[in-house]
């Protein structure tokens, strides 16, 4: 009895030792006030505390791109909400990217993801595009998929992660893989502590009285933004994992009308791009006002450089560009929104809107531990240099 009871003890701990018994995790605990929806999560790529962390680790990884330069956070950071400060994303070849980079913050609720892509909803498929895409070049590594797997294999801490991450994988040392952990970690970062949220939930000292000024005029009719950057999320492209009717807004806002026929510029045509209908030209998504006061610069193409310059576009009804190639009128355009119809201002009104615009800022999201580069200071062994 003692000898058998000894055999199975030896088979116990060598079982544990090499992963076969490991317990089940606990469903993933988003960090959501109650009164917020959870976003959506699919069904193939369930959330887990191990594979969000593996995404992290991936996300700040710059051996994932071509020359070892560049990681996903290289246009994504955290100080900026995940975005990078520039106009336009540049590659980790020198390509410049005909728009800025979007922040990352509550992509999660992003029902299209992307400035002018209606079809694209998943982060799984998203990624391929930074990772893959020749026109321009991000990460540049198509035709090196070999290489990703190999760092998958031979990393100390992926070769010892990737399988608890996915346990159910006869083999999980995949790209699929990969582009899965990358969209969780994405997926986490949420971010529902700003100053408004907290004035929503009964502090009334967290918003200023400008702030409260602002706020009305930001949700009244005469200034029309919510229309586009409403809800929870502050656009009008978002969903949640029980929505029911999902809302997907391209819109265009009046920033070009080349020649006076609607035109925006060749590299930068919104939707018209994918659907070719003369209707699409110039409509993008509008982007979430969440953390918007450290995303500048602002539009798809990093045209206007603060805030208080795109009140003033919004006040104008569309920008005028008076000469060179890209001159006309766009609050003229054939196709611009019926929302951006212009309005006018006090310089206090000017003030007290762009007080509110600052109190969508979550401080929190923007230093959370769980969010920063795991490779700051000292990492995994054959982490290139950070």
């Amino acid at each position: 009895m003692r000898i058998a009871l000894l055999i199975v003890a030896i088979v116990l701990v060598v079982a544990v030792s090499l992963g076969f018994l490991l317990k089940p995790e606990p469903a993933y605990t988003w960090n959501l006030p109650e009164s917020y929806p959870l976003p959506p999560v699919p069904a193939d790529n369930p959330m887990s505390s191990v594979k969000v962390e593996l995404g992290r680790h991936l996300f700040y990884d710059r051996r994932l791109s071509v020359n070892a330069t560049m990681s996903c956070a290289g246009c994504h950071r955290q100080v900026l909400a995940f975005t990078d400060g520039l106009a336009q994303a540049v590659g980790a070849t020198g390509a410049i990217h005909p728009r800025g980079s979007m922040s990352l913050v509550n992509v999660a609720y992003a029902a299209r993801l992307t400035w002018a892509n209606h079809l694209l909803d998943r982060l799984e498929i998203q990624a391929l595009t930074p990772l893959f895409g020749e026109n321009p070049v991000e990460m540049g590594m198509v035709g090196r998929e070999a290489e990703l797997i190999a760092i998958l294999r031979q990393d100390e801490y992926y070769s010892k992660v990737i399988p608890l991450a996915f346990p159910d994988d006869a083999d999980p040392f995949s790209l699929l893989n990969l582009l899965r952990a990358i969209a969780s970690f994405v997926r986490s970062i949420v971010s529902f502590d700003a100053p408004y949220d907290r004035f929503l939930h009964g502090d009334t000292s967290a918003l200023s009285a400008s702030a409260v000024r602002g706020m009305t005029l930001f949700f009244s009719e005469r200034l029309e933004c919510f229309h586009c950057h409403g809800g929870y999320h502050f656009t009008d492209s978002s969903t949640h994992a029980d929505a029911v009717v999902e809302s997907a807004g391209f819109h265009n806002n009046g920033l070009y009308n080349i020649a006076g026929d609607g035109a925006y510029p060749s590299d930068n045509t919104g939707l018209f791009a994918i659907t070719g209908e003369r209707r699409d030209m110039g409509r993008f998504k509008a982007p979430t006002l969440r953390n918007i006061a450290v995303t500048a610069p602002y539009m798809h193409d990093g045209s206007i450089a603060t805030l208080d310059a795109v009140i003033r576009h919004y006040e104008a009804g569309g920008r005028a560009i008076t000469r060179g190639a890209r001159a006309g009128d766009g609050s003229r355009s054939p196709y611009k929104s019926t929302f951006v119809k212009g309005f006018s201002l006090s310089d206090q009104e000017r003030a007290d809107l762009l007080e509110f615009l600052a109190s969508l800022t979550d401080e929190t999201v923007l230093r959370e531990p769980r969010f920063a580069d795991p490779f700051a200071g000292s990492g995994p062994a054959g982490v290139m240099p950070r």
